[in-house]
């Protein structure tokens, strides 16, 4: 699975960013997938996860109100709508796709876009 993410920049506190992650190869077997964050100096931590269905998302609750995720499975893409940016939301967005297979767990990741909320 290749994830590649796109949508990141500079935008004012308050602002909003899209992201996007587009996911090529083999997609089977991918149970959910999400966005993850690292801000310089601190651990990588989860931002929102939605399952291939699409029914069911979770958030961090630094984000809850402010941030949807949502996905299109045909176009094998998922998407990070960011509302109401804060400084503190800067950080590099990684884009993560959970596959399940045989009862192993695999992570892939995209490479990354950089967001960066001035105030």
């Amino acid at each position: 699975v290749q994830l590649v993410e796109s949508g990141g920049g500079l935008v004012q506190a308050g602002g909003s960013l899209r992201l996007s992650c587009a996911a090529s190869g083999i997609n089977f077997n991918i149970k959910a997938m999400g966005w993850y964050r690292q801000a310089p100096g601190k651990q990588r931590e989860l931002v929102a996860t939605i399952t291939t269905s699409g029914d069911s998302t979770n958030y961090a609750d630094s984000v809850k109100g402010r941030f949807t995720i949502s996905r299109d499975n045909a176009k094998n893409t998922m998407w990070l709508q960011m509302d109401s940016l804060k400084p503190e939301d800067t950080a590099v967005y990684y884009c993560n796709a959970l596959r399940v297979w045989l009862g192993v767990r695999s992570n892939y990741w995209g490479q990354g876009t950089q967001v960066t909320v001035s105030s």
